[in-house]
């Protein structure tokens, strides 16, 4: 019996230490910035503006801000987890071709943005970055897109359900972080999180067209969380299925994403 009884106590040890490891560290397991930026957007010939936010908290921020001749629309760009903005070169170019002009940011903690990611903090970010295309350059909601990727999909569809925007894209990204986090956790990590980017929540709260873009292959975000997303949208939604890895899908399936945006933005 005593020996149960060490086994048992152990046993409630480990779990508790182990819940409060991920609870102390789970901004270790959602953000990995890059602070160095080695190229900009002329490494691609684009023109492009350096911008520097301040957000609400007193955080300042980076972007870049690339315009494109006779703009269609502005891409609000929302960017995933890792890196930093000069990661997203090939959306930069891509838009740009498209006739889309595009506002890129750093989250706080990523590139040359001060601070470090929180949750709330990467949306203030984000609303600053919408501020500052609606007030310093004077671009109309009904020409603004947001657009995200993986994370950057939950905090663009924040974004859109709060302030008016034409249209939200979201790629390769999930319904909620509390939903995905069993599958990374060895606890039920879900009861534990002090993050929710409830990205479905924000989507059944837009009232604009939605695309959602996800491949079948993603090995990160689950096929399904796409497709759950998609159910959630209201009138006007579009799904795309892209080939490819979780960080590579949309330059596998180039063509077919680049001209499925083109498509869905020609339709607006």
């Amino acid at each position: 019996m005593k020996v149960l009884k060490y086994i048992l106590l152990f046993s409630v040890s480990l779990i508790v230490a182990v819940t409060v490891y991920y609870t102390v560290n789970q901004s270790n397991y959602i953000y990995f910035p890059d602070s160095g930026i080695f190229r900009t957007p002329a490494s691609a010939g684009l023109k492009y503006e350096g911008v520097t936010l301040r957000t609400e908290d007193g955080v300042h921020i980076a972007g870049w801000y690339v315009p494109a001749e006779e703009s269609r629309f502005t891409i609000l760009f929302c960017h995933g987890n890792a890196g930093n903005i000069s990661d997203r070169l090939e959306f930069l170019t891509m838009f740009n071709r498209l006739g889309l002009s595009t506002f890129i940011f750093d989250y706080r903690g990523y590139g040359e943005s001060e601070g470090s990611p929180t949750e709330e903090g990467t949306y203030m970010d984000a609303e600053a970055a919408y501020d500052y295309l609606v007030r310093e350059k004077g671009i109309p909601p009904a020409r603004i897109i947001v657009m995200g990727r993986s994370l950057g999909g939950s905090v663009a569809s924040y974004i859109a359900s709060r302030y008016p925007v034409r249209a939200l894209i979201v790629e390769s990204s999930f319904t909620s972080i509390k939903d995905l986090a069993p599958l990374y956790m060895i606890i039920p990590a879900k009861f534990f999180s002090r993050f929710s980017y409830n990205t479905m929540e924000y989507i059944k709260d837009t009232d604009v067209p939605v695309m959602i873009i996800h491949s079948r292959d993603d090995e990160i975000i689950p096929f399904s969380h796409g497709l759950k997303l998609y159910e959630a949208a209201g009138a006007g939604k579009e799904f795309v299925e892209i080939q490819g890895f979780h960080s590579s899908g949309y330059l596998q399936s180039y063509e077919k994403y680049r001209d499925r945006i083109d498509s869905f933005i020609n339709s607006l």
